[in-house]
């Protein structure tokens, strides 16, 4: 059953207000695909581009990308975020990309955690293309969410 529609199939906002507030904890991956000419570019824990730190750039990106997610999917409901985190670690030619974001709400913050995923791999992609056309971006899922009615957590 989807809940962003009504009885008439019409979209609607889901209506949290009969929810308790818990904490939420949501956390979500994606890999960012690097060619060689851009692994070149790798020195210790971050990529420099001519137009910067790619990756301390990126966490920057996806952090202020995560707090405006209500504003760009529709029936989102505007979250108080009190904490987040991205982390990008190499692993041979592959980025990884981890967003954790918590709150105390009454709804979850899986969509701010995907967003904040997504949009640090889209800068990456970004502020490396210059360099070569052939990144790729994939895998975003969520991989663990807690707090409310059900918890998630992905089998690998």
């Amino acid at each position: 059953m989807l809940t962003h529609v009504d009885e008439k199939n019409n979209p609607k906002m889901v209506d949290v207000s009969p929810k308790v507030e818990t904490n939420r904890y949501a956390y979500a991956r994606c890999h960012v695909v690097l060619p060689p000419e851009i692994i070149d570019l790798f020195s210790g824990k971050e990529i420099h581009s001519k137009k910067g730190p790619v990756f301390q750039t990126a966490i920057i990106a996806g952090t202020m990308a995560l707090k405006q997610t209500s504003a760009l999917i529709p029936f989102c409901h505007q979250l108080n975020i009190e904490g987040s985190k991205i982390e990008i670690k190499m692993e041979k030619n592959i980025a990884f990309v981890d967003c954790t974001v918590k709150c105390f709400g009454k709804t979850g913050v899986e969509m701010e955690a995907l967003m904040g995923a997504q949009i640090a791999a889209l800068t990456i992609y970004d502020m490396c293309k210059a360099i070569s056309q052939n990144i790729v971006i994939d895998n975003l899922h969520l991989v663990k969410k807690k707090g409310g009615k059900s918890d998630y957590h992905k089998i690998s």
